[in-house]
């Protein structure tokens, strides 16, 4: 008897460790390998590691004063719009994985309220 309330225990004791492990190491695996995969989406699609790289040449190969100046200033925007995007891409994960961490909080607190 006194063998099967200590092994009761400790598989209690393990099941509530082994969620918070799932939850957070794993989740926030999980949470960062798609953080990662949006960023590197949205990449695909805004190129700003290739507008970076070539910054300062003209565009379309326009090598004239008013292509090099023009080429310049269509890349900066280009670059600001790219990083307001990948701002906004993470804020918003941010606030998302903020409130997966509070979760189990939020729930234990409403829990033991009700009691």
């Amino acid at each position: 008897m006194d063998f099967s309330v200590t092994y009761l225990a400790g598989r209690f004791f393990y099941r509530i460790f082994e969620f918070f492990h799932h939850w957070y190491i794993d989740g926030s695996r999980a949470f960062g390998r798609r953080f990662m995969a949006a960023i590197a989406s949205a990449d695909r699609s805004l190129a700003l590691r290739v507008t970076l790289r070539h910054l300062f040449e003209p565009l379309y190969k326009d090598y004239t004063f008013v292509g090099r100046i023009l080429g310049f200033i269509f890349r900066t925007g280009r670059i600001i719009v790219g990083l307001f995007a990948y701002l906004v891409i993470a804020v918003c994960f941010l606030f998302i994985y903020a409130i997966w961490l509070i979760i189990p909080f939020i729930t234990l607190y409403y829990a033991a309220k009700t009691f």
